[in-house]
């Protein structure tokens, strides 16, 4: 009878299993798994990022609330037993070469070329939590839907569910998808294993049963000896495998860095002015990568969604900037950031058609956006450059704004 009451819940896990996965395909996710809602084996090595101070302004990451939830999920959901991850893919198309190495268009990461994925997911996640609980209707069941918005370690949750390993530059990698996905989390209080990634569930138990459950998953690969990530990154992120130091990642810098971009860092950036692909698109692993069938990740207009002109945004007002990022992940960076971050890949671009959109942005009310087109048109250089800085050197009241109009002259 325990034989049988095992193959009884073996089997109900498998169904229920088999019908989760097809509900999430339906739904347009190309990868779900489960694990055990336990915490993170990789817990003691993030808290050690955290002490080296390696997720920078990020405060977020390090608040005692968000770090308790991450030691015990039960902090998050009362009873949970299980997290269901989906990935949902993203990659959409390359950029034309022409396009790609055009140092007057500002870079931005693929997977805000569209829509704002969070838009995409958390809906059809809700649906697929909704379905969830009505497979145990007198049970119930709860859930917690989450898209990279929750205090959980998303990665090393989704690995151990079977989606992918963890790479040298830190992201998840699926072997035949490569790392162009994004993830999203349900945590429940219903029990749900996956004898694919628990084997002991069903050691003992006779082969035609286990025969008539799914094939198992593939061991996962690993990089190897690979390193063109490491050695692909412009500013050096990662002091080791495996590790990133946020605070000289360009995603870091042109996204969640809310203050002014270390001088040291900004000749580094090139033309990226809205995340970074570098540590992705060198991954020997993307070259599995599959383009989406998501119509809302793809760029509205094409090539000047995924790589605008620059001088269309350093000309960018509040509700310019309002109106054109409505649906998009670039939103959460506010005209001030995005300024900032193209007047940084103008001076990198070095070319005096920038010159007259630089200058006006040396009146913005945004300190910060004067004090890096001065950076920009110190880079530049060039008889109208000095001149603006000049008049501005005679105004300016900002203390940082300052430094910055100090610094070249100090250099010389």
């Amino acid at each position: 009878m325990t034989i049988n009451g095992c193959r009884l819940t073996i089997c109900g896990m498998a169904e229920l299993l088999q019908q989760l996965e097809q509900q999430a395909q339906a739904l347009g996710f190309n990868m779900v798994g489960v694990v055990t809602a336990v915490p993170s084996p990789n817990l003691n090595a993030y808290l050690q990022w955290i002490n080296a101070e390696m997720h920078g302004q990020m405060g977020y990451l390090a608040r005692p609330d968000r770090l308790a939830r991450r030691q015990d999920l039960n902090v998050i959901l009362p009873g949970v037993q299980t997290i269901i991850c989906v990935g949902l893919e993203y990659s959409t198309m390359p950029l034309p070469p022409a396009i790609a190495n055009d140092p007057s268009r500002g870079r931005i990461s693929n997977y805000a070329w569209g829509v704002d994925y969070h838009d995409v997911m958390t809906p059809r996640l809700e649906e697929l939590a909704a379905w969830l609980k009505t497979q145990q209707p007198k049970s119930g069941v709860a859930t917690k839907v989450y898209v990279d918005t929750g205090a959980i370690l998303e990665r090393d949750h989704a690995a151990a569910a079977g989606l992918g390993f963890t790479g040298k530059n830190t992201m998840l990698i699926a072997p035949k998808r490569g790392s162009f996905f994004f993830l999203g989390e349900i945590l429940t209080t219903l029990e749900i294993r996956d004898w694919r990634t628990r084997p002991e569930l069903v050691e003992g138990l006779e082969t035609e049963l286990i025969s008539n459950l799914q094939s198992p998953i593939s061991p996962m690969p690993s990089c190897g000896t690979c390193r063109r990530c490491l050695d692909a990154c412009p500013t050096n992120a990662f002091p080791q495998p495996y590790v990133l130091d946020a605070r000289r990642c360009i995603s870091y810098l042109t996204i969640e860095l809310k203050g002014w971009i270390p001088r040291e860092l900004r000749p580094f950036m090139g033309n990226w002015v809205y995340g970074c692909d570098i540590c992705q698109v060198v991954c020997p692993f993307n070259r599995f990568a599959r383009k989406t069938d998501e119509v809302a990740f793809y760029p509205e207009d094409k090539w000047d969604s995924a790589a605008p002109p620059l001088l269309d945004l350093l000309s960018l007002n509040e509700a310019e900037f309002a109106e054109r990022f409505a649906q998009s992940p670039i939103k959460r960076i506010k005209r001030t950031r995005l300024v900032r971050n193209a007047c940084v890949a103008a001076g990198n671009w070095g070319s005096e058609t920038a010159v007259p959109a630089l200058v006006n942005l040396l009146s913005d009310p945004e300190p910060i956006i004067r004090g890096h087109a001065v950076w920009a048109l110190q880079q530049i250089g060039g008889d109208e450059a000095e001149l603006a800085l000049e008049d501005l050197r005679k105004v300016e009241g900002d203390t940082a704004v300052l430094q910055e109009l100090a610094f070249m002259q100090e250099k010389e």
